[in-house]
């Protein structure tokens, strides 16, 4: 099973193991990570499941969509900054490690 580990602020870490498939954000609100919102449900319409990904060179490039939502991220834009909902394990990765913003609304 693919592994994604959330990183908080507070420095505590939440490990997860993930079905194939299934995003960020479906993963940490199935599994009770802190921090994450996912208002819309995985449409890439809210940016409320803003995260940091470090080691993204293995990811997908950002999508028009995903662009759009993360200029309205409540947390500070960086060059780390994806949408926990675009990133789908197993398909996009089968490890990764993210950092939780402080701010999601």
């Amino acid at each position: 099973m693919p592994q994604i580990t959330y990183q908080h602020p507070d420095g505590t870490v939440d490990h997860v193991e993930a079905d194939t498939g299934i995003s960020v954000m479906r993963a940490a609100l199935e599994n009770g990570v802190a921090g994450i919102v996912g208002e819309c449900g995985g449409q890439a319409m809210c940016a409320t499941c803003h995260v940091y990904v470090d080691d993204a060179a293995a990811l997908p490039p950002i999508g028009d969509d995903e662009e759009e939502m993360l200029d309205c991220t409540a947390a500070d834009r960086t060059d780390a900054s994806r949408l926990g909902c675009q990133l789908r394990s197993g398909e996009h990765f089968s490890a990764l490690a993210v950092r939780v913003p402080e701010a999601q609304v």
